[in-house]
């Protein structure tokens, strides 16, 4: 039973690590798009160029349907769906977070340019969120394991589907 509980346990600590993970993206991507106002290239600030544009709407793109996804799971546990219920959505939901944090980190270590390899001037934050990334990622469960739990519910989940529509014949 101890067990069971510790597994439980582990879909809060991926919600959790899902919204901290979200807020550092959401950081990458305020971080980017401050500088690429103030940056000039060509004559033109930074956040003219088309393909900064691109990149800094792929990093609001994801980080919004995260926060989305953040509220979704977060509300069904507040409205009481059993933790069990819940383990596929939350290892996908902290595989989705950390894949989004990494991806905007790596855009707006872009964007920043040389500025984002140094511990200190404008690319600061940006330089130390990178270097976060990796921790993110670990904790609840690593990448790999949690596509795989999420898989083997889903497929546990048809098969169950399935023999009752078997049964129904």
């Amino acid at each position: 039973a101890g067990f069971m509980y510790l597994l439980l346990n582990f879909n809060h600590e991926r919600l959790v690590i899902s919204v901290g993970t979200c807020r550092f993206a959401r950081l990458c991507y305020s971080e980017a798009l401050k500088y690429s106002m103030r940056r000039k290239t060509f004559g033109k600030a930074l956040c003219e160029h088309q393909m900064i544009r691109w990149k800094l709407g792929e990093m609001l793109r994801q980080i919004e349907a995260l926060h989305d996804c953040n509220e979704r799971v977060a509300f069904q546990y507040k409205s009481g769906v059993p933790d069990s219920r819940l383990g596929a959505q939350a290892a996908l939901l902290k595989v989705m977070a950390s894949k989004t944090f990494e991806y905007c980190a790596r855009e707006a270590s872009q964007v920043f340019g040389g500025a984002s390899i140094v511990r200190e001037g404008p690319g600061r934050v940006v330089e130390r969120l990178y270097r976060e990334v990796r921790a993110s990622a670990i904790p609840g469960g690593s990448e790999e394991v949690l596509l795989d739990l999420a898989a083997r519910q889903a497929i546990a989940g048809a098969r169950k589907f399935e023999s009752a529509e078997q049964s129904k014949l």
